[in-house]
């Protein structure tokens, strides 16, 4: 029996996109900040002689955390049923949790409190991201979906920025820091979840589960209603078996996620050890004497973001305008490439900057097209979160991967070099893999 497929078809307005960026901007910002610069500075001065193998364990903890968090959460909120809505409680919830576990971090002095309370605040970080993310499937028409999640992208990419700035310039040592990005995090993302509306939610009689039939006038609903298909109440062994997307089934879910997975291991690996190459390779401080390497990096993510501005725009302005999603996603990856071998070829602070670009332009160009197609592969509109946080746990695998397989070649005869020159492959395979995609152009 199919499937009735519901999709949106009222389109959402300006402000609901912005508030949207903004509460994605908090999350990425509160996660990047704290991998990029907080974490790194903390491990560094807790532990100096091997910082680069306890940031693994820090970054690693965090991870798993993500890994098992994603699916589960996105789960839950298709499953949750309250007067506020699906999204809206996890939304805010998971802001305020995030915000508690980062006033934790900040009177950290052990390895053990930075592993347990980053490993709190990914899960909160997740809770939040994955309900705010499956609110575009649910609520926004598939022809708008281009330019939501490229406003969305710039919120994510311009949010490390504006983050980095208050925690190095502003604000000076890692306690600010952290209690910095805790606010931050409540002002960016709580309007999101208290000022917008859910859709009704579809009784669960309405939906069948079966094959995708392809939508029809009858299978697709005003916004009002549409987008929110009732689920039952959330059953472990149920969500369990729920956690395999059959590859047959579905090929072009497992390729999507797939091509995710090398991609966002290609970004994990660039940033991961950005400070310590700066310090280690590059040797900033020396070249710039009286500033620090975590201003170094501030100066890279102002890099990376600047140029991420427009790829990311008019990728998803294009691939709305033509319907055609695959070749952003291709050339955004191919970019990304091209940055890991600039720095496999050349160790220099102009080589940085010169690598700095092409990944923000790369990454802006993936960033605003590939969530966009990820929504239209969904497998069942029921498990709309939950399949999101499939597709999400690739950059949790990247994650967790990344410091797995960067810390060894960068400790090797080849360094740093050989580490960026690696990702520059898992780039390439990544862009490659999109092309497999039948089910969107």
């Amino acid at each position: 029996m199919d499937e009735v497929r519901v999709t949106p078809v009222e389109r959402v307005t300006a402000g609901w996109m912005t508030l949207l960026a903004l509460a994605q901007m908090g999350v990425i910002m509160a996660m990047t900040v704290g991998n990029q610069i907080l974490l790194p500075s903390h491990v560094a001065r807790i532990d100096p002689v091997h910082k680069e193998a306890s940031l693994a364990t820090v970054f690693a903890v965090g991870a798993v955390c993500t890994i098992i968090a994603n699916p589960l959460f996105g789960a839950m909120s298709d499953r949750t049923r309250s007067r506020f809505g699906r999204r809206r409680p996890w939304i805010v919830g998971g802001a305020l949790v995030c915000a508690a576990s980062l006033v934790f971090l900040a009177w950290q002095e052990s390895l053990a409190g930075l592993v347990a309370g980053w490993a709190v605040a990914q899960l909160a970080f997740t809770a939040a991201l994955a309900a705010a993310i499956a609110t575009v499937p649910d609520q926004v028409p598939v022809r708008q979906r281009g330019k939501v999640s490229a406003l969305a992208g710039v919120g994510q990419l311009t949010g490390p920025l504006l983050g980095g700035v208050v925690a190095t310039v502003l604000l000076t040592g890692a306690k600010a820091g952290f209690l910095s990005m805790a606010a931050l995090i409540l002002l960016l993302v709580l309007p999101f979840g208290l000022f917008t509306r859910e859709p009704a939610q579809i009784p669960a009689a309405a939906v069948t589960v079966g094959t995708t039939a392809a939508p029809t006038a009858a299978t697709t609903a005003p916004a009002a209603t549409a987008g929110t298909a009732g689920s039952p109440p959330f059953d472990l062994r149920a969500f369990l078996r729920g956690l395999w997307v059959s590859p047959r089934r579905h090929p072009d879910f497992a390729w999507a996620w797939t091509s995710r997975l090398m991609i966002t291991l290609t970004l994990a690996m660039a940033i991961g050890y950005l400070q310590y190459y700066l310090r280690d390779a590059v040797h900033y401080e020396r070249l710039f004497p009286g500033s620090t390497v975590e201003q170094g990096v501030v100066v890279l993510v102002a890099v990376f973001t600047l140029s991420s501005v427009v790829p990311t725009l008019l990728a998803g302005w294009l691939s709305d305008r033509y319907g055609s999603r695959r070749p952003a996603v291709f050339v955004g990856g191919l970019t990304m490439a091209a940055s890991g071998l600039v720095l496999t070829f050349l160790t220099s602070w102009s080589a940085a900057i010169a690598a700095s670009v092409l990944l923000g332009a790369g990454y802006g160009m993936f960033a605003a097209v590939d969530q966009a197609m990820v929504t239209q592969l969904l497998p069942a509109d029921a498990d709309r979160a939950k399949d999101l946080g499939i597709v999400s746990l690739a950059n949790s695998a990247s994650n967790t991967l990344g410091p797995v397989i960067a810390a060894p070649l960068v400790t090797s005869a080849g360094g740093y070099p050989l580490m960026y020159g690696v990702a520059a492959g898992f780039a390439t395979l990544g862009a490659c893999l999109i092309w497999r995609i039948r089910g969107v152009r």
